[in-house]
């Protein structure tokens, strides 16, 4: 008989992670993050209805885990208008400073921004396997914003039958 070392590794020493302090973090900053939200939006629809713009439809498409806006469109009631040139501020945060940062961003640039927030906060992963499509409107007339969300999902149905 032929006597050899262990190949196993040693356990493992403890992780010295703090899990919920990690959680917590995250839950404060998400919490930020939704502090901000409304006077984003008030910003925006102060923009929209000052350039005469009383609605904007956005359009997602995503699958294979890739997705993106396919189209922003601006209208003044029944007609398409184009975006103004005008820019107004957006609030922030970045992951390396946890103060809130304000930007100059033009119109269409918040729409999308906030587009993309909305559907990563609803529907995170939206865009993974089968993913999604849909439609947002933003209306600046009733200053809300509404989304119509289609989940893709691959089916699998098992029968038997004992004769």
């Amino acid at each position: 008989m032929t006597l050899s070392e262990p190949t196993l590794a040693p356990p493992m020493a403890p992780s010295t992670v703090d899990v919920a302090q990690i959680f917590a973090a995250h839950a404060a900053r998400a919490a930020r993050i939704e502090a901000l939200r409304p006077g984003n939006k008030d910003r925006l629809f102060d923009g929209l209805m000052a350039a005469g713009i009383t609605h904007v439809t956005v359009t997602f498409d995503g699958a294979g885990d890739s997705g993106q806006i396919e189209s922003i469109g601006a209208w003044s009631g029944e007609t398409a208008v184009e975006f103004p040139a005008t820019e107004i501020e957006y609030a922030a945060l970045t992951w390396d400073d946890p103060e809130v940062e304000m930007r100059q961003l033009p119109l269409e640039d918040v729409v999308e921004q906030l587009a993309y927030d909305f559907l990563s906060d609803t529907y995170g992963g939206w865009e993974n396997n089968d993913g999604a499509w849909g439609e947002f409107c933003f209306d600046a007339a009733a200053r809300c914003i509404h989304l119509e969300f289609n989940e893709r999902f691959t089916s699998s149905e098992l029968y038997t039958h004992d004769f």
